[in-house]
């Protein structure tokens, strides 16, 4: 006879419902709680100044901030507000992160203000941990240095349109009584050089319009992972008095801090961060193009390799037999010669080796097939160049070869990494006009992305290293 009725103890009740509670739980924490440990994450300085301030008895973690804000940048949740109504609707994600009450917005906002240079030593201790992760998915892309600066808008009355238009009909005013004005090029000069409610907020010209932003250095390894961050704010301006430069007449030439200036302070402090970590490629754009940067490059900081593109403007033949990227020219034709790749001897020079443009292969020779040969020499005419001799013309790889446009095209990567953090993390779509609360939001960027790189490797799945998003999905 079949018994009606089962007793069930209130012990299998809790394992059943801890068990779908567990099956339930949104992907992104799930692995989150399983392969990341965020305490061995924050450094013990951070530790120690947030207690010292909070005291023994707190209602709010140190942990239970980082797990929202990385949850917050994953997810690229725009506002403190939207994360807050997140947290009180979805209780696992309040479980995750540790909160027993919500904090209001006014508490994260003054968490990052307090504590923003504690973030960037988080950030380098993440960087330490995750090296050696790049180094073992791909040595030849973890060794490419790639630098590039940004700006990022601040939420000021200067960068709203009507601030601009209102000097705009200031110019035409002016232009009435005078012929000769251009009001659109006088504009410029009416333009305060910072923001009123923050002097941080500088007067740029991004991508083609005026702004008022702060600037940024981001440095990237050929896999498309942040290895150093700057903020160019008062800080880094103390520490480094040289980079400031005096406002011209031209918006396109002005940089608030260049590009070229800004990377010698750089590299200082990188190395300084990290003193175990070496790069043997630098990438750059055609701005850090001049001598002084190559022979710092090679002599102050061991590159071997320095992948930048000439600037025309730099750019002057120095012979007659070679053209303007130190590519050896057929005096009779003019048609660059062939590069062979590099050669050497027991006792011999490093050295490139070039042919004739005319000498074909036949056999395991060659053959000049040149109507006018300029030698007597059957093979062709051999030129040989010294990359120690001019490291700007022979960077350590021969220009406008495969070689160097296959390297070169890992520079993108640097930009990429800025559009990640400023869209997908949602770094410009913030409402603070704070230097501090900008400056902590790009290191918890840079914090997101690197824990991503620790979640993809504990997960064997390192084609996703770049990508939380899919790694989740």
């Amino acid at each position: 006879m079949r018994k009606s009725a089962v007793q069930i103890s209130l012990w299998d009740i809790y394992n059943g419902v801890s068990e779908a509670i567990e099956q339930h739980k949104p992907q992104l924490i799930r692995l989150l709680e399983e392969h990341i440990d965020f305490d061995r994450l924050i450094p013990v300085s951070f530790k120690l100044a947030f207690y010292r301030h909070m005291g023994r008895k707190h209602k709010y973690h140190l942990e239970s901030f980082i797990r929202a804000f990385v949850v917050q940048k994953v997810l690229g949740i725009p506002t403190d507000t939207l994360l807050l109504s997140l947290l009180r609707l979805c209780a696992e994600l309040r479980d995750f992160c540790g909160f027993d009450k919500i904090p209001d917005a006014s508490q994260l906002t003054r968490f990052r203000d307090r504590y923003c240079s504690f973030l960037a030593q988080m950030f380098e201790h993440l960087v330490d941990l995750t090296e050696p992760i790049c180094r073992e998915i791909d040595p030849r892309k973890a060794d490419y240095f790639i630098y590039d600066t940004t700006g990022i808008e601040l939420s000021v009355a200067e960068n709203n349109p009507k601030f601009f238009n209102t000097k705009l009909r200031e110019a035409k005013k002016l232009a009435k009584s005078y012929s000769n004005f251009d009001p659109y090029k006088a504009v410029y000069s009416f333009l305060p050089d910072a923001a009123r409610v923050n002097p941080d907020a500088r007067q740029q010209y991004i991508n083609g319009h005026f702004c008022y932003a702060v600037k940024a250095g981001i440095v990237t390894n050929g896999l498309g992972i942040c290895r150093h961050i700057a903020f160019f704010d008062d800080d880094f301006r103390k520490r480094h008095p040289e980079v400031s430069s005096p406002k011209s007449d031209c918006p396109d030439k002005d940089k608030e801090i260049g590009d070229s200036v800004s990377l010698r302070p750089i590299l200082s402090d990188f190395r300084a961060a990290h003193p175990n970590i070496h790069f043997k490629s630098f990438l750059g754009d055609s701005s850090f193009d001049s001598y002084d940067i190559y022979s710092m490059l090679k002599n102050e900081f061991s590159f071997e390799r320095a992948c930048i593109p000439m600037n025309p403007r730099n750019s002057k033949a120095s012979s007659s037999d070679f053209d303007t990227s130190g590519t050896p020219i057929c005096p009779v034709t003019g048609k660059p010669f062939t590069f062979l790749g590099k050669s050497g001897g027991k006792n011999r020079s490093s050295r490139f080796k070039w042919v004739c443009p005319a000498s074909v292969p036949k056999g395991s020779s060659r053959v000049c097939m040149c109507e006018h040969p300029c030698t007597d020499s059957s093979y062709g005419k051999c030129v040989y160049t010294y990359p120690d001799k001019d490291f700007r013309l022979y960077p350590g790889i021969p220009r406008n070869t495969d070689h160097w446009n296959n390297l070169y095209r890992y520079r993108v990567t640097v930009e990429r990494t800025i559009n990640i953090f400023k869209d997908s993390f949602s770094l410009d779509s913030g409402k603070s006009h704070r230097t501090a609360t900008v400056k902590a939001d790009l290191f918890l960027a840079g914090i997101a992305q690197l824990v991503g790189v620790l979640l993809a490797h504990a997960l064997h799945k390192p084609q996703f290293i770049k990508s939380i998003r899919r790694l989740i999905a």
